[in-house]
């Protein structure tokens, strides 16, 4: 029996494929989760693993956000997911970079790529020389695509504010106390966003210069990586990798509400009782973090039908994410159940395994 089918995250995936190359020294993981509702879509992630069943890992929970994200979303898109597993240098080549668009198009559309971690949009236009199955390319103005960072930031920007408004009671994030984990596209986005409302910003990174630089630039904190998830705060915003919320995480929090764009922010479901337990409002990940997503997948869809697609379409879809989210969080404080419990009930009926 293939080890994955023995992974605690292994979920009735459709397909599960490992791609290596010998020429270009390629070697990646697609797994696609569900194709109940569109071909599976979800972006590559160029990451070096310490081993590969932790790559394994990482390409079976994405794949399976991303079934999630894209039925929460609205879109007719299933779930997939990419890891390239990089070298400890992070090496990628332009002959990788054609392997891999050479084993997305032997899919025959099954799956559709786009940016992750450690991609660029000159990596998905390097990719698109071999495949059409593949977004995030950039756009001219007024158009969907490009960099989904920006798009996903907006998504969870209006999630903090329903959030906040939610569980605080209050209609702005003027002086709500934020701590936000990660300074990349998304995390930074996020933090500009919260700044222009008169939030008070925490900001930390891996990259501590990187974190000194945007609290200057916004008139915030910047705090070591190691301290951001103990910072007294009003919202903590987990905008870098996931699996943080484990049990001694969920411990150090001093935060009422949990509200960012990580993927797979728990270690495990059970992880998100925990917090429901401590009276912490919890925005799933895949319902607020949708709006990159929702860009590239409406540039994919539109090219598919060779139309144009406006910018301010995609703008109306990012914002229903409050909508979605405070549907989520109404059935929770009715039944009592855990927010990430509920969502995840109403994705599995959306894809057709409720």
């Amino acid at each position: 029996m293939p080890a994955f089918w023995t992974e605690a995250d292994w979920d009735d995936h459709e397909m599960v494929e490992v791609v290596h190359d010998r020429d270009s020294g390629l070697t990646a993981i697609i797994a696609l989760h569900s194709t109940h509702l569109g071909p599976g879509a979800g972006g590559t992630r160029f990451w070096h693993y310490a081993t590969p069943e932790n790559a394994m890992r990482d390409a079976l929970r994405l794949s399976r956000g991303m079934s999630f994200k894209n039925a929460m979303a609205g879109l007719p898109m299933g779930g997939g997911k990419a890891v390239v597993l990089l070298d400890e240098n992070r090496r990628k080549t332009p002959d990788m970079l054609a392997a891999f668009g050479d084993a997305v198009e032997a899919l025959g559309g099954q799956y559709v790529t786009a940016e992750d971690v450690g991609a660029s949009e000159a990596d998905m236009v390097a990719i698109s020389k071999r495949t059409t199955h593949v977004c995030g390319l950039p756009a001219d103005e007024g158009d969907a695509g490009g960099d989904p960072g920006p798009f996903t930031a907006m998504g969870i920007f209006h999630g903090i504010k329903a959030a906040v408004a939610h569980k605080l009671e209050k209609d702005s994030v003027e002086g709500v106390r934020v701590a936000l984990q990660g300074c990349g596209s998304v995390g930074g986005g996020v933090a500009r966003l919260l700044a222009k409302e008169g939030a008070q910003l925490v900001v930390s990174d891996i990259h501590h210069d990187r974190a000194e630089e945007l609290a200057r630039e916004i008139g915030g904190e910047a705090v070591s990586a190691e301290a951001i998830m103990g910072v007294e705060c009003e919202v903590f915003s987990p905008n870098a990798l996931g699996a943080i919320l484990d049990d001694e995480g969920i411990a150090r929090l001093d935060c009422r509400i949990v509200a960012g764009g990580a993927n797979n922010q728990l270690a495990r479901p059970e992880h998100g009782r925990q917090l429901h337990e401590r009276g912490i409002l919890y925005a799933p990940d895949y319902v607020i973090n949708a709006g990159g997503i929702i860009n590239v997948s409406m540039e994919y869809l539109c090219r598919q039908h060779g139309e144009p697609c406006d910018i301010n379409e995609v703008r109306k879809r990012i914002a229903q994410i409050p909508g979605r989210l405070e549907a989520v969080w109404q059935e929770s404080d009715a039944g009592g159940r855990p927010s990430n419990e509920v969502a995840d009930a109403m994705a599995m009926e959306l894809i057709g395994r409720g």
